[in-house]
């Protein structure tokens, strides 16, 4: 991380967002720097589709047969290298993305966005830095007044920037560069990193949930569609031989409250929430208290198995949770309740339900495109392995110890990557507003 030099002499700039600035450096209204671009795609005369996400404008295949695509993309912009590409719609909803994207090749991109051209092109990316910064500062959501779904170029051409010389901002831009792109491979890294952990807990409770823990096993030929082998002195039943199921509350937005009893929601069930077998508290939503007599069918108890009914990835189907405390506490929506029917503890089988080897009976029955229905028919038809009750707390605990280790160490890499972003994110912000001097 580099240190910081300041500029000596600074003037207030008289906007907001930026403070002080360099007392050399210019103020200008956006208007005096763009142009909006208006070039329609007439006769599908370019066919280069370009999509802004995740604050990167990338290719999109036009022969896509994906639903989501338009029949005719004539009434598309056409935009060059170096436009910058605002996102300006949702703005009531979404308070995530980042909206500014930077063209760095002809195509075209839907004409709901609003695209800007510099009159002066060398000033392109460091407008685009500017532009960024300012999207990062969540600013295009205080624009305007009241509640509002999107601006317009009316709109943004009013925003006032500062602009540095042109040696200045080719510095600024060279700097930002050479460390944004130190950070992304950092950050990059650390993603790859952490899907390796994740390889690793999911192979490692592969391991212990089908063949144990302890060494050279004796095995024997096993029946079932979904493993071929089994320890010795393990059996094999019907999952509906072990649980009764119930059914989570039908609630929407409407019945929560600030405080009340909470609900596991199909949220924390949901892989992308949930890396271990239990619940996130930090998710919960609340039901009012009464519902405790009115819905008693849909409350969970310690050692029930929760499944969401639904998943939007295939081989995400059958996540599911486990309740390991006692506490008033509902199943929500799109949940499926498992309650023993012997009162035994079946951790061991939450870790089981975590592995894709057990998941690939549901895969072969669920039904749906996109969001994959998972019943309780489905898992009526699924079987489950069930070692001795003593190694199946033998599994558990040496389970527990391995992952809770690993989910640190996930948890620690999850920590750089945001220190990271807030790192890049100032560093951003400070240079193209002259807090940082990197000329």
């Amino acid at each position: 991380m580099s240190e910081i030099t300041t500029y000596e002499k600074t003037k207030d700039s008289g906007i907001e967002w930026i403070g002080s600035v360099p007392s050399h450096w210019r103020v200008h209204t956006l208007y005096q720097l763009v142009t909006q671009v208006k070039e329609k795609n007439s006769n599908l005369q370019e066919k280069n589709l370009l999509s802004l996400s995740y604050g990167k404008i990338k290719r999109k295949d036009i022969d896509s047969p994906d639903g989501l695509l338009p029949a005719s993309f004539d009434g598309y912009n056409i935009i060059e290298d170096g436009d910058i590409v605002l996102r300006l719609t949702d703005l009531q909803n979404d308070h995530t993305s980042l909206r500014v994207g930077l063209a760095t090749e002809r195509g075209i991109i839907t004409s709901a966005y609003t695209t800007l051209r510099p009159i002066d092109t060398s000033n392109s990316k460091y407008l685009y830095y500017l532009l960024h910064a300012f999207d990062l500062k969540k600013g295009f959501y205080g624009m305007g007044s009241g509640v509002r779904q999107g601006l317009n170029y009316a709109e943004v051409k009013e925003l006032r920037v500062v602009l540095p010389s042109q040696d200045e901002q080719n510095a600024i831009v060279c700097f930002l560069d050479e460390q944004c792109g130190k950070i992304d491979s950092i950050i990059e890294e650390t993603k790859r990193v952490i899907e390796e952990y994740k390889c690793w807990k999911a192979s490692m409770i592969l391991e212990a949930v089908t063949r144990g823990v302890k060494p050279d096993r004796k095995m024997k030929k096993c029946d079932l569609e979904w493993i071929s082998e089994i320890p010795f002195t393990w059996k094999t039943d019907r999952l509906k031989a072990l649980f009764a199921f119930g059914k989570g509350l039908p609630i929407t937005k409407e019945n929560l409250v600030d405080e009340g009893i909470p609900v596991v929601s199909y949220g924390q069930i949901h892989a992308k929430y949930n890396t271990g077998t239990s619940i996130t508290e930090s998710l919960f939503r609340y039901v009012p208290e009464s519902y405790i007599e009115s819905n008693p069918d849909s409350l969970v108890h310690k050692g029930d198995i929760l499944v969401a009914d639904t998943s939007e990835d295939i081989d995400g189907c059958g996540n599911s949770v486990y309740i390991d405390k006692e506490m008033p506490l509902f199943a929500g929506y799109h949940t499926i309740i498992l309650k023993s029917i012997n009162q035994d503890d079946n951790k061991y089988l939450a870790y089981l339900f975590k592995s894709h080897v057990w998941r690939s009976q549901i895969r072969t029955r669920v039904s749906g495109v996109k969001l994959f229905s998972i019943s309780k028919k489905i898992l009526n038809f699924t079987t489950v392995i069930l070692p001795p009750k003593e190694e199946q707390e033998e599994i558990t605990r040496f389970l527990d110890e391995k992952c809770k280790l690993i989910d640190t160490l996930i948890e620690n890499k999850q920590a750089l990557m945001i220190d990271l972003e807030a790192y890049k994110r100032s560093l951003i912000y400070e240079s193209v507003t002259g807090k940082r001097k990197v000329v």
